[in-house]
């Protein structure tokens, strides 16, 4: 994926501010990282083995001509993270095709040498985009190699040839690259096969868009788990989300599961990577126009980490990362600031009585924190869920809300008495009904939270303004209860 902005000086100068007080903590743990001065964007996740190699472009945000080299982060927990900075450079020349980086991925040969595949790309270049090689000993020092560069085959659109995915897949005995690209105006995700990583042969579409749109699929991935593969990608519009396919052969055909995305479009360019046991989709958060909690969702963010399970008959679905719900269990005493009268209380259970807008405000949170409990479904539901940003009056700025009316998870970035009247910002389904208890956990490091429901839905979104400030849960005109209620660091 390739993007560039244009940056106001006063937007250079925010970023600057914010990005200072980033995601690095002082006791070295994060659990949705980025760099220091800059954000992460398309993660390219490789399992050497014993540690996750993340590169990412880097969105440095500095206003250079060039932009996205690669940068690399690496974790073997899912909570510690070891930056490389910057691994493979962009070019300082503005008339090479690799003035700009774009998102591809990384493969080790039978010989122990590492290549990269990238992006290069130059927007006043005919044409502008180029699959580009690069080999290293050791991940960290990169040697280009700019003969083994190539273009689009006739058939594609050579201004969208990009995101070079590479595998070598034993069912067929070749190295196969997946690249998004487009074919008579519809988006389609190619396949190149090689026998020896450097001369690259087109095998025609593995897979046309087929989500009702024309749209690019960006980041692709193909993995096999257990006996199934899985094709991945991110449609580029109208949604933004990360979506999956199903095949039992990796030529296909790739079916559409029931729910076909893993998050709402507080969560992009997702890739898939295993190690010996767990799968797992690496993807980033974004921030927002002008760092504005109220704007719409940017470019590139924080990595965000999801870990995947299988179903019996293929299906995905999200959870946490085991790792960090292991990590942080070190229990905090939550003791209500406020409640609505109405609402009942006993220890960490707050039982809401369905009557109007109903609160229960809690402390100032802050750094990375872990909320579990249970809410059980009684008879009359309508919306209810968690609140940030609180401000004296109890009504919140940043809402995620479960609303029984649409079945879905939804982030809204309006006040709570607002919420009825407002377009969510970020949705996913979720289905429930009378009696039903949800299981959930909240994960919250940084400007960025994650809420899972029931191993069935997730929602990532991003609240500036979460940090030091009040929370609390609500209710709007549902008969609810959130038992066993707790805070973990």
């Amino acid at each position: 994926m390739i993007r560039k902005r244009v940056y106001t000086l006063f937007v250079v100068l925010m970023g600057l501010m914010l990005v200072g007080c980033g995601s690095v903590k002082q006791d070295g743990l994060s659990i949705f990282p980025k760099p220091i001065k800059s954000w992460v964007g398309d993660p390219m996740p490789y399992y050497d083995g014993k540690n996750f190699q993340v590169f990412y472009l880097d969105d440095l945000r500095d206003g250079d001509a060039g932009f996205h080299p690669w940068s690399l982060l690496t974790t073997n927990n899912f909570y510690e993270y070891k930056s490389e900075g910057i691994v493979i450079p962009y070019s300082k020349n503005t008339s090479h095709q690799d003035s700009a980086l774009g998102t591809g991925s990384v493969i080790k040969d039978k010989n122990g040498l590492y290549h990269a595949f990238y992006t290069g790309h130059n927007g006043v270049k005919v044409p502008k985009e180029a699959i580009m090689h690069a080999t290293s000993k050791d991940m960290k020092n990169w040697s280009k190699i700019p003969e083994d560069t190539f273009l689009a085959s006739a058939q594609y659109s050579a201004d969208d040839f990009r995101d070079s995915y590479v595998i070598y897949n034993e069912d067929y005995k070749q190295y196969w690259m997946l690249i998004t690209t487009r074919k008579n105006n519809m988006g389609v995700i190619a396949l190149y096969t090689s026998d020896d990583l450097k001369k690259w042969t087109d095998e025609d579409v593995l897979f046309t868009n087929d989500m009702g749109s024309d749209s690019n699929m960006e980041c692709p991935t193909l993995i096999k788990y257990g006996k199934y593969w899985y094709l991945t990608f991110s449609d580029q519009w109208p949604n933004r989300v990360v979506h999956y396919r199903i095949a039992k052969d990796s030529k296909g055909p790739f079916n559409k599961p029931t729910l076909d995305y893993f998050d709402g479009n507080g969560f992009y360019a997702g890739k898939l990577e295993k190690d010996s046991k767990n799968l797992y989709l690496f993807g980033w958060t974004p921030t927002k126009v002008n760092y504005d909690d109220s704007m719409k969702y940017d470019w590139a963010g924080n990595l965000v980490i999801h870990q995947i399970n299988q179903k019996e008959n293929g299906e995905l679905y999200p959870s946490p990362v085991e790792k960090i719900v292991k990590k942080f269990n070190h229990s905090i005493k939550l003791d209500a600031l406020t409640q609505t009268q109405t609402v009942k209380a006993s220890k960490q259970d707050y039982s809401f009585s369905g009557k109007d807008y109903e609160v229960v405000t809690f402390p100032e949170i802050e750094g990375i924190n872990k909320i579990t409990g249970k809410i059980n479904i009684k008879s009359k539901t309508s919306r209810f869920g968690f609140m940030f940003d609180v401000g004296n009056d109890s009504n919140s700025a940043l809402n995620i809300v479960i609303n029984n009316e649409t079945k879905q998870l939804e982030f809204y970035n309006v006040s709570t008495d607002k919420i009825l009247g407002s377009e969510p910002q970020s949705v996913m389904p979720l289905e429930f009904k009378e009696n039903d208890i949800l299981d959930f956990t909240l994960l919250i490091d940084d400007s960025v939270s994650v809420l899972y429901v029931n191993n069935k839905a997730v929602l990532s979104s991003r609240m500036f303004t979460m940090q030091k400030h009040k929370w609390g849960i609500f209710s709007i005109d549902s008969n609810v209860e959130f038992k066993d209620l707790k805070l973990s660091k």
